[in-house]
């Protein structure tokens, strides 16, 4: 019977969540400033103790034909350090193209084939595009 007590013990233990000293601890925000203006424009930022860094800034801006099609166009950055410890940092833009970001580490699509780089000068220079 005690063999049986001392079995159950041990398989509550192994069972038993891990120790709390491994529990993640809140990132100290470093600096954080932001800016809204009046006529909509707004900017902001923050880094972590971590080394996290985020900014970004925007404005009204005028995206079609009609006085009321006015949008918010936006742009900025953010950077992290991976686990193994490479900064990796991505700027975007945000407007009426819709969302361009670009990094280092990014995939980028294969350069456009030379016919259809001549195709496309060709229906322009006529007036097609």
């Amino acid at each position: 019977m005690k063999f049986l007590v001392l079995i159950a013990l041990v398989a509550v233990a192994a069972a038993a969540p891990a120790k709390l000293d491994e529990e993640k601890k809140p990132i100290e925000i470093i600096s954080s400033n932001s800016e809204m203006n009046a006529d909509g424009s707004y900017s902001f930022d923050f880094e972590s103790a971590d080394g996290t860094k985020v900014q970004e800034s925007g404005s009204q801006k005028q995206v079609g034909p009609k006085p009321e099609d006015i949008g918010t166009v936006s742009k900025g950055s953010y950077s992290f350090t991976t686990p193994d410890g490479v900064v990796l940092t991505v700027n975007w833009v945000a407007d009426e193209n819709g969302f361009q970001a670009t990094g280092d580490h990014l995939p980028t699509p294969p350069p456009m084939p030379e016919h259809v780089v001549k195709m496309l000068a060709d229906l322009k220079a006529a007036g097609l595009l």
